[in-house]
Parts: C-alpha cells; structure tokens; sequence
C-alpha cells in the first residue's frame, strides 16, 4: 500500500524529526553533532530552508524548519545523505542510518509555531 502524500504546509513551517533506525545513536560525539549542525548552516545559506529552533538528542533530531526555494523533502534528503555519508566513513560502516522516512509535522498558525518551538528547546 503505497504511503499518504505529506501535508504541504501555506505557512513553510514544518516540525521536523530524524530518527536513527531502532532508536539507534546517530549522535554520539560533539563532533557529530558539529558536523550536522554544519550541514544544516550550510544549506541553509542556500536558501533551501530557514532553521527556527532546533536540539540534537542521541538518537534523534528535531528541528523547526521555514521552508525555502526547496521543497522539504529535497531538502531533507540533502541533510540527511550529506550526514549519513560523513557518519557512514567515520565509523567504517554502511547503509542507513535514519528511520525510513523522516517525520514532518505542518505548523498551521503563530499558536502551533510557538508551542513547537517552546517543545523544541525544553527537549
């Protein structure tokens, strides 16, 4: 059975989460972590998306996101390639890293963004 199109969001702010597949650590190190941050400032200067509010756990990534000249999923596959590629060669490893498919939640008004970004920074 074919999966749901995702919620397209007429604000561009979307809830976004990556999740190492079985709740795996994705982000073991603080130069992990500096890595990904770096990848999130780096296409962000490219206009793809504006970062709003974010927090890096072990194994998962949360991140408020305003959408740019890129659609989300472009930019989420982007994000998480460069990522999994930088943490596949330093641990000598292969394959996926993250869950299937990210998780994106539409932010529909001024309300949800506050909350979400209040969740976001109290994880």
């Amino acid at each position: 059975m074919p999966r749901k199109p995702r919620e397209l969001s007429p604000s561009g702010f979307y809830h976004v989460i990556l999740r190492g597949i079985n709740k795996q650590t994705v982000f073991a190190s603080s130069q992990e972590k500096s890595y990904f941050l770096k990848v999130l400032q780096r296409m962000g200067k490219e206009r793809e998306y504006e970062i709003i509010a974010y927090c890096l756990m072990n194994n998962h990534a949360h991140m408020l996101i305003k959408t740019g000249s890129m659609p989300l999923d472009v930019s989420m596959k982007r994000i998480s390639v460069s990522y999994v590629y930088y943490y596949n060669k330093l641990h000598n490893r292969s394959g996926s890293l993250f869950d299937n498919r990210y998780t994106s939640v539409v932010i529909k008004n001024e309300v949800q963004l506050m909350i979400c970004a209040r969740y976001i920074h109290n994880n």
